[in-house]
C-alpha cells in the first residue's frame, strides 16, 4: 500500500470542511412533547443543487469491514448532500478528502462515537459506507432524481486506514 492514515475521533470541528456531525451533544436546543423530549435542532444542512431532485430517505445495509481497511475507492455527489444516520449504536468509519483538480486529495479517517451520524456536503469526496459491526443498518438522507449524481475515483494503490499511523 502506498501509505497509511491513522483514524482520528470524529468531532464537529475536525469534520466541518467536509460536512456536519449529526449528534445529540450538549444541552437540547429546546424541550418538546410536554417537556419529555429534548430536540437537538437543525443538526445538518441538506443541499440539493437542482430543481429536478427531491430529498429522500433510504435504508442501507452494508457489510461490516475490519481494520486495517484498504481504501481503494472514494466517491462524491455533485447534485446533493448525503447524510448517514446509523440505526444502531455502533461506531463506524468515516473517510473524507479535499478536492485537488477533480480528484480526492489528502484523505482523512474518523471513527464515530456511538450515536453520531454524518452529513457530507455536496461535492465532498468520501469513502463508501464502512460499518465496523453488523448489522450495518443506516438511514440515508440524500437527493433522489435524474442526472449524474455520482463520481468515483479508484486509487492506483490502496491506502491503509488503521487505528494508529505508521
Amino acid at each position: 500500500m502506498s501509505h497509511t492514515i491513522a483514524i482520528a475521533p470524529l468531532t464537529a470541528e475536525a469534520f466541518a470542511p467536509y460536512g456536519d456531525v449529526i449528534e445529540a451533544s450538549g444541552a437540547p436546543d429546546m424541550m418538546i412533547n410536554q417537556g419529555m423530549c429534548g430536540r437537538f435542532h437543525d443538526r445538518a444542512s441538506l443541499d440539493l443543487n437542482d430543481e429536478e431532485g427531491r430529498t429522500g430517505i433510504s435504508v442501507f445495509k452494508a457489510t461490516a469491514r475490519t481494520l486495517p481497511y484498504a481504501l481503494d475507492l472514494m466517491e462524491r455527489h455533485p447534485l446533493g448532500s448525503q447524510a448517514f444516520v446509523p440505526m444502531t449504536a455502533d461506531p463506524f468509519l468515516v473517510i473524507v478528502a479535499s478536492d485537488l483538480n477533480g480528484r480526492p486529495h489528502e484523505p482523512q479517517a474518523f471513527l464515530t462515537d456511538p450515536g453520531q451520524g454524518v452529513n457530507y456536503h455536496r461535492g465532498t469526496w468520501h469513502g463508501v459506507l464502512t460499518p465496523l459491526h453488523e448489522p450495518g443498518l443506516f438511514a440515508v438522507i440524500d437527493r433522489i432524481g435524474p442526472g449524474e449524481n455520482l463520481e468515483e475515483h479508484w486509487f492506483e494503490e490502496p491506502i491503509e486506514i488503521t487505528r494508529t499511523g505508521k
